[in-house]
């Protein structure tokens, strides 16, 4: 598959991201050989490998997860202590969308 820069130009503009023309043609480029690098992955037979869940495995005594537990959660006000700016309970940050 060919990315072209009108491509990026697209996903640049849903992410608002600001990019220069330089940035456009090697943003092309370089997702134009990530693409051609899962075609060549999509060329291996897998079908005769199971498909998994999850990538952890069954490791009894070692396994490295801890129980599942249920616990109280941090109280509100203890959550927000630390905040740079909080209000009525919750954290407040700048606006970063701006269209």
């Amino acid at each position: 598959m060919r990315i072209t820069e009108q491509d990026v130009q697209r996903v640049a503009e849903l992410a608002n991201l600001a990019l220069t023309s330089e940035e456009v043609a090697r943003m092309a480029c370089d997702l134009d050989g990530i693409l051609s690098h899962i075609d060549k992955l999509n060329e291996l037979d897998t079908a005769n490998v199971e498909p998994m869940a999850q990538v952890l495995f069954e490791a009894g005594e070692t396994a490295t997860l801890r129980e599942d537990v249920a616990r109280p959660s941090l109280p509100n006000a203890e959550a927000v202590a630390n905040a740079a700016v909080s209000g009525a309970g919750y954290f407040k940050v700048p606006r970063v969308i701006e269209r």
